[in-house]
């Protein structure tokens, strides 16, 4: 049996986890001290959270300040949203995309979850789709969700295993150190998880990560926790165990980080800013969003049961909070003279964010690599396209 979303898994877990008794090992809350405002932490130099304005502020002014040395203008973004399996698709058209020659340069790069895994790649440019294309048509994708469930041993159907092997596969010092070039380019490549803990989206300064690896003796620490935050961001809750971040030294007070698609489904400007009208060095120019999945309704007869109905559902909740975020985006967008575009899956391929066979993701990937050799992936986000979308549920 293959589920055909996510969301089953996630349910399931959720229902069998009532009677599992595996799990992580914590402090009570009750016994914990937690404050509304936490002590800073060494992590602290490579992440803001998306809610802080803060924070946000003072990575924006940071990069501005760059931007400005170096008179550059006029901000080319790609946002990579998560979908599991279906990132297959994205890796294709990025590939697609370079055959056709009109592949730009991204002044900025952000990933969730699988976007999280192709981020880098997609950061580095064309001279590095050799990697990514193994990444996503490697037979070792395929062992992501094999093996017996394990709801017993730990929190999640399957471990994080085959992930991390994966991920340290094709994340290695090389990368990091082509990264560092580029960030001290004054390029920007960022990633985002969920801390569960704090019930925060959490955005990491991935460059920043590899550029501190550059540093005599830091090399192990910094591959480690960009290793750490990329399986974070694509660690699905119920199908991979969430990945612990020790902010400083205190086992006891780790954070539970899990998939960025927890509280965002793609990262164009931090949440707190929506209203934000960058002039000058951050000002937009040409915003891409790759949806890792379908986007459009698909019109089905739902099974009069409790699973397929929670799987509509979700699914439904799915589609309807990404138009939303699309709309928003739109919204930023025209209020800056920016153009934004978005690719998706179309509901002909009968994606499946679980499929990491070989032959499913070999699938999607020709026809991501097929759109973007076609210039046919992207469009422009017209706001009654995306109502239109909607459809009946």
């Amino acid at each position: 049996m293959r589920p055909r979303k996510a969301a089953f898994w996630m349910i399931l877990a959720a229902t069998l986890g009532l009677v599992a008794c595996g799990s992580i090992s914590r402090p009570s809350a009750d016994l914990v001290e937690l404050s509304a405002a936490p002590a800073p932490t060494p992590l602290d130099a490579f992440r803001f959270i998306a809610t802080d304005d803060v924070g946000s502020k003072a990575f924006l002014e940071s990069w501005r300040g760059q931007r400005n040395a170096q008179a550059d203008e006029g901000v080319t973004v790609l946002a990579v949203s998560g979908g599991g399996a279906n990132g297959a698709f994205g890796a294709g058209l990025l590939v697609g995309w370079t055959e056709a020659g009109t592949r730009p340069v991204f002044d900025i790069v952000t990933g969730v979850s699988t976007g999280a895994l192709m981020a880098p790649f997609a950061y580095l440019g064309p001279d590095w789709d050799q990697q990514l294309t193994a990444a996503y048509t490697d037979p070792d994708a395929a062992r992501l969700t094999e093996g017996q469930w394990g709801l017993l041993r730990r929190p999640s159907l399957y471990s994080d295993r085959s992930l991390r092997a994966l991920v340290g596969k094709y994340v290695d010092s090389p990368l990091l150190r082509a990264i560092a070039v580029e960030h001290r380019a004054g390029r920007r490549l960022l990633v985002a998880t969920t801390n569960l803990d704090a019930q925060e989206e959490v955005i990491w300064d991935m460059g920043a990560i590899a550029l501190a690896g550059q540093a005599p003796g830091q090399a192990p620490a910094a591959l480690a926790l960009f290793r750490n935050v990329m399986v974070a961001s694509a660690s699905i809750p119920g199908v991979f165990p969430p990945v612990m971040m020790d902010p400083g030294g205190h086992d006891e007070l780790a954070e539970m980080h899990v998939d960025g698609g927890v509280t965002t489904p793609f990262v164009l400007a931090p949440a707190t800013m929506s209203f934000w009208e960058p002039k000058g060095a951050l000002a937009p120019a040409d915003l891409y969003v790759i949806i890792n999945g379908e986007i459009d309704a698909r019109r089905t007869i739902t099974k009069g049961a409790t699973l397929p109905i929670l799987m509509r559902s979700f699914d439904t909740m799915s589609k309807a909070d990404l138009r939303a975020h699309l709309l928003a985006s739109v919204a930023f967008a025209e209020r800056n003279g920016a153009t934004l575009r978005y690719a998706a899956i179309p509901t002909e391929l009968g994606a499946d964010s679980l499929a990491f066979d070989t032959q499913s993701m070999g699938r999607l990937f020709e026809a991501g690599r097929a759109a973007g050799m076609a210039g046919t992936a992207f469009r422009e986000v017209i706001p009654e396209d995306l109502s239109d979308a909607a459809g009946p549920p």
